[in-house]
């Protein structure tokens, strides 16, 4: 049906018998042999390739850190099942010991849970939010976002883990959330083909939890790396069209450019932390930052200063006329939603 999306399902990644190395480049193969012979890798070569086993990862991840990074970009790396290789599976050697060690990444996609960040509006100092922080707890294990993101590109599947990533946020935490509070809820634009497809699981879950699309807020992270404006614009159109809120984030930070500020006219922006991190009265970026707030509220775009850990920080974030503040000084990511710290209540209330 045209209707249907497979974007939640997980596919099974086995592993590979051997890995087959390739390159266009006699210099990455001659390279490699030299490797090989450093590393006492036994490998086959068959038509100019080289064959690999795939028992010894601590031998391949010496090879991968010995290449530069030219020769990492030139060396692609196919899968071998039986006699038989995979081509369409070829990618980076990196790409390759990464799916090899974590081997758990199916068995963590079923069981996603969420630590929970509070967001503060700095007018009255009121819990205006939290954002969904995803992680794992399998059996015997704990991963945090960062693993799981990893695993889940090096196996393919990060399409499926970002779906079930949004729809479990909205499951598991909105039912908890206090009465006039949102949520934050993370997504890739680079796993949306079709947003009028691909967004259905999501809105699918609303209904199932009841959820107020008004009070949930999808926030765009790596937008720099996503350099397809109309698409993204569209993405966020088919958001807003259902009623909820949208967010960008690290403004001012990697090649997220104003343009993107400009073009899609998010709800909110996140400064990027680098431009917060230990702040002070007479550090540059005070310039930089007031200028940044000020250009997104003459669009009509409300500002998240992230990552304030000091009470300089969040004095500062207050004066440049930041709308909204999050960090450790706040509240720490947790499994239940909690209120902000006892030093944040001091700074709101003056005690």
């Amino acid at each position: 049906m045209l209707n249907d999306c497979q974007c939640t399902e997980v596919t099974p990644t086995p592993r590979p018998d051997r890995l087959v190395f390739y390159s266009p480049s006699r210099h990455v193969m001659h390279s490699l042999l030299r490797q090989f012979q450093r590393l006492s890798l036994t490998a086959e070569n068959p038509n100019g390739h080289l064959v690999v086993g795939v028992s010894d990862l601590q031998k391949l991840e010496g090879l991968h850190q010995n290449l530069t990074l030219t020769e990492q970009g030139d060396l692609r790396v196919a899968p071998q099942y039986g006699d038989q290789m995979n081509i369409w599976e070829a990618a980076s050697l990196g790409i390759w010991i990464t799916r090899l060690k974590t081997g758990w990444f199916q068995g963590a996609m079923e069981h996603l849970l969420f630590h929970a960040q509070p967001i503060v509006r700095l007018n009255g100092g009121e819990l205006a939010g939290y954002e969904a922080l995803v992680r794992s707890a399998p059996p015997e294990a704990f991963y945090g976002a960062g693993p799981l993101l990893e695993a889940a590109l090096a196996h393919g599947q990060i399409r499926a883990f970002d779906a079930r990533a949004r729809t479990a946020a909205i499951e598991q935490v909105y039912p908890h959330l206090p009465e006039s509070a949102s949520l934050f809820i993370n997504f890739l634009p680079s796993v949306v083909y079709d947003p009028a497809v691909c967004l259905n699981s999501t809105f699918q879950a609303c209904q199932r939890t009841g959820a107020d699309l008004g009070r949930l807020v999808f926030e765009v992270v790596e937008s720099e790396h996503f350099p397809d404006l109309t698409l993204l614009k569209s993405i966020l159109d088919r958001y807003r069209a259902e009623g909820a809120r949208v967010a960008l984030d690290d403004l001012g930070g990697g090649y997220t450019s104003l343009s993107y500020l400009e073009v899609l006219k998010p709800d909110i922006v996140k400064l990027d932390r680098t431009l917060i991190r230990e702040i002070t009265p007479d550090d540059p970026r005070v310039q930089l930052v007031s200028a940044l707030i000020r250009y997104a509220h003459d669009l009509g775009v409300e500002v998240i200063a992230e990552g304030i850990e000091t009470l300089q920080e969040l004095q500062l974030a207050s004066e440049l006329g930041a709308d909204y503040v999050q960090g450790y000084f706040l509240g720490k990511p947790a499994p239940q939603l909690q209120s902000i710290t006892v030093q944040a209540q001091a700074f709101f209330t003056g005690t």
